[in-house]
């Protein structure tokens, strides 16, 4: 079974994710916005999701986790819990 690793940042609008992501794009640290702005648990390890696999995830995050370009910020992307920026290491 595939295997990835990843990392989000979880927000309530779609406006706060896009900022967050232009701040990514200025060079300010993934993680460090994850741990201040994140809604999400994960936030206290940088937004780090571990390794995760097929299913595991809500379809729309699984969808970029397994088909989309590596170690490039996606989003904003819309689940039922707000609005992600997700960002993956690896896949196997």
């Amino acid at each position: 079974m595939p295997v990835a690793m990843a990392r989000h940042i979880l927000v309530k609008t779609e406006a706060e994710a896009a900022a967050l992501k232009k701040r990514i794009a200025a060079g300010e640290a993934f993680d460090v916005l994850a741990k201040k702005y994140s809604t999400c648990p994960s936030k206290k390890r940088g937004g780090d999701l571990g390794e995760v696999r097929p299913g595991q995830m809500v379809r729309a995050i699984d969808q970029i986790i397994f088909k989309k370009a590596l170690k490039v910020v996606h989003g904003p992307v819309k689940s039922q819990f707000g609005y992600h920026l997700v960002q993956v290491f690896y896949r196997d």
